[in-house]
């Protein structure tokens, strides 16, 4: 069992199931939604995802037509994306799990529009846009 929340604690989550490997995504909107030169996300099993705490705290915005992004409005904390298109996965914020993981970034995903100031300094591989799903 997995355990997570958000920044300020009021949304708290639990997976019971397995992690996807994690990947790097440089794509703009995780840039912005994140606030950062990328972001680390892991597809979790929608039905093994669940909310234990502070329901009333999540606010969902349509980034991009089809895509929908899981934050506490309360500290703006992005937890989740999900797509209802493939509602039998969410990608999880992995920066937002309170319970150690010993999962390493396996990919940098859509490193063609990457920041130009982000300069990447490992072997890991690089994919222009996104990888289909194993």
């Amino acid at each position: 069992m997995l355990k997570g929340s958000c920044l300020c604690h009021s949304i708290q989550y639990e997976i019971s199931g397995e992690l996807g490997s994690p990947v790097m995504c440089h794509c703009s909107k995780c840039r912005k939604a994140n606030g950062s030169a990328f972001a680390v996300n892991a597809v979790v099993k929608s039905n093994e995802f669940k909310i234990t705490s502070g329901t009333a705290f999540i606010s969902e915005f349509e980034s991009t037509p089809g895509v929908f992004r899981l934050f506490c409005k309360k500290c703006g904390s992005p937890l989740v994306s999900r797509r209802p298109s493939q509602p039998e996965i969410l990608r999880l914020r992995i920066g937002t799990l309170d319970t150690p993981i010993q999962l390493k970034p396996t990919a940098h995903i859509f490193v063609g529009s990457k920041a130009e100031w982000d300069e990447i300094h490992d072997e890991l591989p690089q994919y222009e846009e996104r990888p289909p799903l194993k």
